[in-house]
């Protein structure tokens, strides 16, 4: 069971793409993690071609690649979080932080008027 109380998501838009939000910093965490996108798309449940694509948006988001991959061999391929994309990463998370600071007190006065559960379908 998740955790039901309401919480502000981030999500840095580029025109109309996200550059970066919740799922994408997961992402490069778990990418860091595994050192593979196919890896940390199981690890996410979603398909590696959906993960691919986040990743894609990221890259051509930003001035140089928050991902690098390399093709499989002997060894077989991987993914690496580069530098920018772990400072990215890391800006990322205080951006959040500072932002749920923010508004700590105003999302305490908005629960008190939400439901006592949220619903079980969102759709």
């Amino acid at each position: 069971m998740t955790d039901a109380s309401p919480q502000p998501r981030l999500r840095i838009l580029f025109g109309e793409a996200i550059a970066l939000g919740p799922g994408k910093a997961q992402l490069l965490e778990t990418i860091a993690a595994t050192g593979s996108i196919s890896a940390a798309a199981r690890r996410m449940g979603m398909s590696y071609r959906r993960a691919w694509l986040l990743v894609d948006t990221m890259n051509r988001c930003f001035r140089a690649p928050l991902v690098e991959t390399s093709h499989g061999g002997r060894g077989g391929g991987g993914a690496r979080v580069t530098d920018l994309g772990h400072e990215v990463l890391q800006r990322y998370r205080h951006m959040e932080r500072r932002a749920a600071q923010a508004v700590a007190e105003e999302m305490a006065d908005l629960q008190r008027l939400l439901a006592p559960h949220p619903p079980d379908d969102p759709h």
